[in-house]
């Protein structure tokens, strides 16, 4: 959720964010339901003023006098109930609005209408090169049986899998190793609930936006919904508190994630790449204001040590606006050369959101002169363990059909150099 204040200040420019954003929201309409939203509030609140010292003088009165006045009310409340449903049908239509308008952009942000017009500012090596035709990850983990995907299909439905043996194994390398990584920069690690209520999926803005790929649990009931990444219970853990971000507060989760990637069937379908369940490991800062753009690019650096001590090829890709979430001011990806696939795929993303959902969590902080305020929230994946898994397997293929484990991972997985 943005403030309205600033969009009031300056509405051409907030017009220009939308148009960036490539988003159809007429702002006009929202700000004349605003306006008439707050004179309705005015006269309702005065009428409900008299109504109450009225009916405070009403049993000191006698006669005609006392009759008018109890007709008066009765015309002042019946004003009041026709003023409130007309506020209630127009609040309908500004919130509707109001919780799917997007963040402001940060001024470095890249200006685009989509992915096409992202920018690469970086590259980290070369893309990797063989003496042979190097195969898909697929390929390899079915020959060394380590993916099954009939069995998930069987058990559970399409984009779900089984990862089995060597490969399972270096899944939960990657995960102990990228939260030794970050644990050694000071972040706090956290194993956080895989469901969370709806006020968090909301507070971090992945509703109303995202319905389409979120996992209710019995609905209507346990108001309850699995998780698409730790950020969401991690960033709401301090909903509704003053928090003390002297120094930024860095935390580190691990989760399950599930998504419906709803609409994406049909693409990637022999591919570990989209999936319905999956492992993330995801860092969440809470920061003042004046920290979160020193923060933000600690954080992509991190993520570019981590994948650099990997030695996997990769691009560093500043997202452009109109491939931007609504709560994102700015976003980084990382995106591994996958040989198999021939491209760069993203691996990792790093947002800085802002205020966006510290207001609608309710998240502040206290400032040098006492008064409070929003602080700035910003998230990053790590590790996203299988995209991370393709890329291994890929860039470090064999002829013979066998993959070379990453040097740093080799204490991990018993000193085994190869699977």
């Amino acid at each position: 959720m943005i403030d309205i204040k600033k969009i009031k200040q300056d509405i051409a420019w907030y017009k220009e964010v939308l148009k960036k954003r490539n988003l159809n929201i007429n702002l006009d309409d929202f700000l004349n339901l605003d306006e008439e939203k707050n004179k309705i509030s005015i006269e309702l609140d005065s009428l409900r003023n008299i109504k109450n010292v009225v009916s405070k003088e009403i049993p000191n009165l006698s006669g005609e006098e006392k009759v008018k006045k109890i007709n008066e009310m009765k015309n002042v409340g019946e004003k009041i109930s026709l003023l409130e449903e007309k506020l209630n049908e127009i609040m309908e239509k500004y919130t509707y609005i109001l919780h799917r308008l997007p963040n402001f952009l940060d001024e470095t942000t890249a200006i685009g209408k989509d992915e096409s017009e992202s920018i690469t500012e970086s590259f980290f090596l070369e893309p990797t090169k063989f003496n042979f035709s190097p195969k898909n990850h697929y390929e390899i983990g079915e020959e060394k049986n380590w993916i099954d995907l009939e069995k998930g299909a069987e058990i559970s439905w399409a984009r779900f899998w089984y990862l089995k043996g060597n490969l399972a194994l270096l899944n939960m390398t990657l995960v102990q190793y990228a939260i030794n990584f970050l644990v050694n920069k000071n972040f706090e690690f956290f194993i956080p609930p895989y469901m969370v209520k709806e006020k968090s999926l909301f507070g971090t803005g992945f509703l109303p936006a995202g319905e389409d790929w979120v996992y209710s649990v019995n609905p209507w009931e346990d108001d309850l919904y699995l998780i698409g990444t730790a950020e969401i219970p991690l960033t709401s853990y301090h909903m509704g508190e003053i928090i003390d971000v002297e120094k930024p507060k860095l935390y580190i989760g691990y989760s399950p994630c599930f998504r419906r990637e709803a609409g994406s069937y049909g693409k990637d379908m022999k591919w570990i790449l989209r999936w319905h369940q999956f492992e993330k490991v995801e860092m969440v800062v809470f920061c003042k204001p004046d920290d979160s753009k020193k923060t933000h690019n600690m954080m992509v650096a991190i993520e570019e040590e981590l994948w650099q001590s990997l030695k996997i090829p990769y691009r560093k890709v500043n997202i452009c606006s109109g491939d931007l979430g609504n709560p994102a001011l700015k976003k980084y990806d990382l995106e591994a050369w996958m040989p198999g696939q021939e491209n760069y795929r993203e691996v990792t993303s790093c947002s800085n959101v802002g205020e966006f959902q510290s207001r609608r969590l309710g998240i502040k902080y206290r400032k040098d002169d006492g008064g409070l305020e929003y602080v700035h929230t910003l998230n990053g994946t790590v590790v996203a363990l299988t995209r991370c898994l393709i890329a291994i397997i890929e860039n470090y293929q064999t002829c013979d059909g066998d993959v070379i484990i990453p040097e740093v991972l080799r204490p991990y997985m018993g000193g085994k150099e190869k699977i």
